[in-house]
């Protein structure tokens, strides 16, 4: 069955601060910016919103404060960011410095749930040296984060460099993939969408592009100059195909309605986006019901033949 999910992406510079300044106004001024940038989107009604790495601490705050601002701070930061979800009845991914079980930080993402409630939390898996040395140690879990509409992963900055990461995330099999960092990665960001069949949403800090990417790596939506933020709507039920008989499109469009069913065609690779616009059948029912190879069956049968010594040759 169709599971429309509208989500917005915001990628703002950090605000600059004075670091002597009060606990109590570095936060109330950090508020005041969150605020103003979150109430960008607010009227497009997002189901998800999105936001960058650390995105709770200003510029080049000295990570020898990081100790007493967390101290002060608490959990503000979850009480400021759950009161916006449940008063616009959304769900808020933010990323933040958290406390670990000890005298130590982990650089953390907090997905919040329409309640408020924290859903999720996420702490970076590959941290960089400079992290290390701010006394910032890695994750070692991956959980996939139960929200109303799926199933979602979360990577932060660095981790998008890693293929045995994203190689876990593809076995885990998520509906989407949230990325909240410093910097962009370029084609990386496509490479995950692609290999975990999974829509893909980056927040990137420093005014960079922010872009919602459906399972092909395509885009659906991104920030510009302009606007610093981006909305698209993600259908969640879909599923890479491998489209031998050209004519089971019409076959699907038959049976469930031209508005039923979508087939998106990026050209050039192969295969397909197949999408489920109905609220009565899911595109796997789709897919079964008309014998549709999925693009991984397409690629575990090619690994099966090939691995089959009767396939296999010698170059004289």
């Amino acid at each position: 069955m169709a599971r429309k999910v509208k989500i917005s992406t915001i990628g703002f510079p950090y605000l600059p601060l004075d670091a002597s300044l009060p606990h109590s106004e570095i936060w109330d001024k950090m508020k005041e910016y969150l605020t103003k940038q979150i109430k960008q989107v607010l009227p497009d009604r997002p189901d998800l919103i999105v936001l960058p790495e650390v995105c709770d601490l200003p510029d080049h705050h000295p990570p020898s404060l990081y100790d007493a601002f967390l101290n002060y701070r608490g959990n503000g930061n979850i009480n400021f960011f759950g009161r916006i979800a449940k008063e616009n009845h959304c769900n808020i991914s933010f990323s933040t410095i958290s406390r670990g079980n000890g005298d130590y930080f982990f650089n953390s993402t907090y997905l919040l749930n329409r309640n408020g409630s924290i859903a999720g939390v996420y702490d970076k898996y590959y941290v960089v040296p400079i992290e290390y040395s701010w006394n910032i140690r890695c994750g070692l879990q991956t959980p996939l984060i139960p929200l109303d509409f799926g199933k979602v992963a979360c990577i932060i900055c660095f981790d998008l460099n890693f293929d045995d990461l994203r190689d876990r995330y593809r076995d885990l099999k998520p509906d989407l993939i949230i990325f909240a960092s410093m910097f962009h990665g370029g084609l990386m960001q496509q490479m995950w969408a692609q290999t975990c069949r999974a829509h893909f949403v980056g927040s990137i800090a420093h005014s960079r592009p922010s872009a919602i990417l459906n399972p092909l790596g395509e885009t659906l939506a991104y920030s510009t100059n302009d606007f610093n933020y981006a909305t698209a709507t993600a259908n969640l039920d879909c599923a890479t195909i491998c489209l031998r008989d050209k004519t089971q499109i019409g076959e699907l469009k038959k049976a469930y309605g031209p508005d039923g069913v979508t087939l998106f065609d990026p050209g050039n690779i192969g295969y397909h986006l197949l999408t489920s616009e109905r609220d009565d059948v899911s595109v796997w029912e789709m897919i079964e019901k008309f014998g549709i190879m999925t693009y991984d069956e397409h690629l575990h049968n090619s690994r099966k033949l090939h691995n089959d010594p009767a396939n296999q040759g010698i170059q004289v």
